[in-house]
């Protein structure tokens, strides 16, 4: 008999928790209107988007909704977004390409805060400070005095001296180093070639191609399908994968009410061919050429594979990296991480002041950086939620059209990700794209304050 009554009291109790882990069928229901009011053709809408959200360590909520790949001459063979939709995230990577600098430090191969000329092979230093080393722990941190110029992916035979030399062929007249007033170590500065040069420093140190290692000892362990080529994919795979648009065509002009454009990922001819990859630059688009990477030398130039923002991933695979996040570094019982990693990748390693301006707060939407993520306090004007404090670290990623982010709220079990894949209006030329509320895009504020407010507020 106490036996019949201790398992009623614990299928109560069970009962009792697991639907205060759930959300109310009214925050869904509203949290689902607010997100299928995003989705469209103009203006502030977005082609596709994709949410999960974690409350307790458990996953709560979902909502897919829209096109991953869009057939603008026949449009019902647009394909869905699911979960299982792969799309190129922009600088979510970032904290991938640092897990594994992590797991690399905790096995003793490399140290944060070694001169990276130790792995690289040369000689690195900023003109203005050539007595003060570039570390590892500076690149992580966008503190290094690096800076991207217009174009910070090469192709795979050149060596990154390119980048650095005054006969480089992309020097671009010195515009990958900071200026003087600058220091390594002192002020902040986003830039993507850091970590191109952190993958090129994980060839070095592994002996492997960085996409190829990346793979079998971060992305295998948190049973991750993504890659970095789309070339490399299964066939099974890539037919994952989904496109980024614009409403812009291929002469840079803006038409929101013209036809959605692939920017990236669009693939009409089918996959590209196997060991091939295609050049991402941002701020230069049109130097996008395919290159085969049947010659390449690891540790030479790991910019190809763009670490700091190629991975092509899932909402689904994403909430695996946000578990192992929240359950301080251990994934489905696979310790990936150490706590101490963790917390090291969540700290403050570098933090704006107003008195010494001693970085660039980027519209005051990062005003703290760790290693490979940033904080987002409650608030600041980088917060994504209006009305209540709620403080975030985690990274947004932004690029061709692209909208992502990954996030957790510090000392509790919750967080979320997100992917938009398309935007019909010019960011910050568009007087539409800027937030209502804090210094983020509308894009990220709208998904952003309807996850915080349905997940995380209501009960």
């Amino acid at each position: 008999m106490k036996k019949r009554i201790t398992a009623i009291v614990l299928a109560l109790f069970c009962l009792l928790m697991s639907s205060c882990l759930a959300m109310s069928k009214e925050s869904k229901a509203d949290l689902d209107n607010e997100l299928a009011q995003m989705v469209g053709d103009t203006g502030t809408k977005v082609p596709g988007l994709g949410v999960i959200a974690f409350k307790d360590g458990k996953e709560i909520y979902s909502s897919f909704q829209g096109s991953a790949i869009i057939d603008s001459q026949n449009p019902q063979k647009n394909h869905p977004f699911t979960r299982k939709s792969r799309f190129r995230v922009a600088s979510v990577s970032k904290m991938f390409t640092v897990f594994t600098i992590m797991q690399l430090v905790e096995q003793g191969k490399l140290n944060l805060d070694d001169d990276v000329s130790k792995y690289l092979g040369f000689t690195l230093r900023n003109p203005h400070y050539p007595n003060t080393p570039i570390t590892v722990r500076m690149l992580a941190s966008h503190q290094s005095s690096l800076r991207d110029g217009k174009i910070y992916s090469i192709p795979p035979q050149m060596g990154l001296q390119e980048f650095f030399r005054k006969d480089g062929k992309f020097y671009e007249d010195g515009a990958h180093f900071a200026p003087a007033g600058q220091e390594p170590g002192k002020y902040f500065a986003y830039s993507n070639l850091n970590y191109g040069l952190l993958g090129t420093i994980i060839e070095k140190v592994t002996g492997e191609r960085f996409d190829q290692y990346q793979k079998n000892h971060i992305l295998k362990q948190l049973d991750i399908k993504a890659d970095y080529l789309p070339s490399n994919f299964s066939q099974k795979e890539f037919k994952k994968l989904g496109a980024v648009y614009q409403k812009k065509d291929s002469a840079g002009v803006w038409n929101e009410k013209g036809p959605w454009r692939a920017t990236q990922d669009g693939y009409p001819q089918g996959q590209p061919a196997k060991d091939t990859v295609a050049l991402q630059n941002p701020y230069a688009e049109n130097f996008q050429d395919t290159y085969s990477l049947k010659d390449y030398v690891p540790g030479t130039n790991a910019t190809v594979f763009s670490p700091a923002g190629g991975l092509r991933i899932s909402c689904e695979e994403l909430s695996h990296a946000l578990s192992m996040l929240l359950n301080d570094g251990t994934y489905k019982g696979k310790q990936i991480l150490s706590p101490a990693s963790v917390k090291t990748m969540l700290g403050r390693e570098w933090i704006y002041d107003d008195k010494t301006k001693n970085g660039n707060t980027y519209g005051g939407t990062i005003l703290s950086y760790g290693l490979g993520i940033y904080q987002m306090d409650g608030k600041s004007t980088a917060r994504f939620c209006k009305d209540t404090e709620i403080d975030l670290v985690g990274h947004t990623g932004e690029a061709f059209g692209l909208l992502s982010m990954l996030a957790i709220r510090p000392n509790t079990k919750d967080g979320f990700v997100y992917i938009m894949n398309g935007e019909a209006i010019e960011e910050d030329e568009d007087a539409r794209s800027a937030g209502k509320f804090s210094n983020n895009y509308i894009w990220e504020e709208t998904i952003g304050d309807a996850i915080c407010r349905n997940v995380f507020v209501r009960k």
